[in-house]
C-alpha cells in the first residue's frame, strides 16, 4: 500500500503513536516518553499544542516549524524510547526483526492535517476527552497524562470540562 502524507506549510498535525499490539508501557515509562521528546526537540523545531498519553497509545498535536519534518520527529521519539526500553518488550513478527525493530511501537502511525481553527478546537477537546472515552476516568480533570492542567490554567477550559453538553460535541468525534 502506498500511503501519502500532507505536507501543508504553517498547519498543525493530530498523531496518534500507538504501541505494538496495544500493549502498555507508556503511562509506566511515562519519564522515558517525556525524556524522548525532549531528545527530539534537540534535531528538531516543533511545539506541542496538546497531548494525552494514554497507556498504549498517544495523542499528540505538534506545530512544526518545518511541516515535512513531523515524521522525523515521530521517528526520532519512538528510536529515544524504543533504545532505552528493555523490560518486556514482545517478540516481533518477522517483518519487525528484519527491519531491526524490537517491536515496541506500531510501525506507522495515524496522522491528521489540521486546516483550520474550529477543527484545531474540536481535536484539542477530543484528545482531552480521550481517558473518558476509553473508561480510565470518570472526568477528564482526573487524568493527570494529559495537557489539559495546562489549558485551564491558562483559561482556555473550565476546571470541570466535560459536562453532558460538551460531551455531545465530542461524541460523535472519532479519529482512531
Amino acid at each position: 500500500m502506498n500511503y501519502r502524507r500532507v505536507f501543508i506549510s504553517n498547519s498543525y498535525v493530530h498523531l496518534i503513536i500507538v504501541a505494538y499490539n496495544r500493549k502498555n508501557i507508556f503511562i509506566t515509562n511515562i519519564e522515558l516518553l517525556r525524556q524522548a521528546f525532549k531528545n527530539a526537540k534537540k534535531f528538531f523545531n516543533f511545539k506541542i499544542i496538546a497531548i494525552c498519553v494514554l497507556p498504549d497509545h498517544i495523542h499528540v498535536i505538534l506545530n512544526p516549524e518545518n511541516i515535512k519534518e513531523y515524521p522525523k520527529i515521530i521517528t526520532s521519539i519512538k528510536y529515544y524510547f524504543s533504545k532505552n526500553y528493555n523490560v518486556g518488550v514482545e517478540t516481533p513478527t518477522y517483518g519487525y526483526i528484519n527491519k531491526g525493530e524490537k517491536g515496541v511501537f506500531q510501525r506507522r502511525f495515524f496522522e491528521h492535517t489540521i486546516k483550520d481553527e474550529e477543527e484545531l478546537n474540536n481535536q484539542i477537546n477530543y484528545i482531552h476527552y480521550n481517558p473518558v472515552k476509553h473508561e480510565l476516568v470518570n472526568n477528564v480533570k482526573d487524568w493527570q497524562y494529559s495537557s489539559f492542567h495546562k489549558f485551564v490554567e491558562q483559561g482556555m477550559y473550565e476546571y470541570n470540562w466535560g459536562s453532558l453538553k460538551d460531551i455531545e460535541n465530542i461524541k460523535n468525534l472519532d479519529f482512531e
